[in-house]
């Protein structure tokens, strides 16, 4: 009975997490979408979005607590409680990251986007593609599929790269435009990070199941921060 409802308790805190999951994905792509539209409004309820994610993360985490400190989880469990307060935060991170691109459409203000947003777009699909699907393979225990979505990666370098090339030719045709660039610049970095994010979540998986401790081969890029904007 004891057992019955401690993994009750855990399942709960599975679905509590998927909750959170789907909280940052749509906040990844409602961020993009604002930034389209220049939608001021629509960039401050985002920001404002942001604290229910935060506070749903504290949430999962006081559960986490809870359910090691009343019940005797086994090994196993305790690898699956400790992959839940690293995937929520890794989520919470996720999350900042839209807050970011909302922040970054409020500092354009009217001003147009230097370019049309075509690959930045694709850019947040493929990367909330990524991590729900890393989510689901948390949830089914999935570890080849962990392995798998990394690889995905490279896709969304890819285009970051095709983003950063783009924007390196309109700062050199006008040196004014720079500070337009860099704006678009910061989206693509924040998506891309968002996608390195989703590498972290993988690895949690395969401890979760197996015990061990990998780190997958996806190289960390380099570029502009918002830490300094956030």
């Amino acid at each position: 009975m004891v057992r019955e409802m401690f993994e009750r308790e855990l399942r709960h805190l599975q679905d509590e997490t998927l909750v959170l999951c789907s909280m940052v994905e749509s906040a990844i792509m409602e961020s993009v979408a604002v930034l389209k539209r220049r939608d001021r409004a629509g960039a401050e309820r985002l920001i404002a979005q942001d604290r229910r994610i935060n506070q749903k993360r504290f949430e999962i985490e006081e559960q986490a607590v809870a359910l090691v400190a009343t019940q005797q989880p086994m090994a196993v469990d305790l690898r699956t409680i400790a992959a839940v307060l690293d995937i929520t935060h890794e989520l919470e991170r996720i999350g900042d990251y839209a807050k970011g691109i909302a922040r970054i459409t409020l500092m354009l203000g009217q001003r147009p986007l230097i370019k049309p947003l075509v690959d930045v777009p694709l850019m947040a699909e493929k990367a909330c593609d990524m991590l729900h699907r890393a989510l689901e393979a948390f949830v089914q225990r999935d570890v080849e599929a962990a392995r798998a979505i990394p690889r995905e990666d490279d896709d969304v370098d890819c285009l970051y790269n095709q983003v950063y090339r783009e924007l390196v030719t309109y700062i050199l045709a006008d040196p004014a435009e720079i500070e337009r660039a860099n704006y678009l610049l910061w989206v693509a970095h924040n998506l891309e990070r968002a996608a390195d994010r989703v590498t972290n979540i993988c690895e949690r998986v395969i401890f979760t199941v197996t015990g061990d401790m990998v780190e997958l081969d996806v190289k960390e890029s380099e570029g502009v921060s918002l830490e300094a904007i956030r």
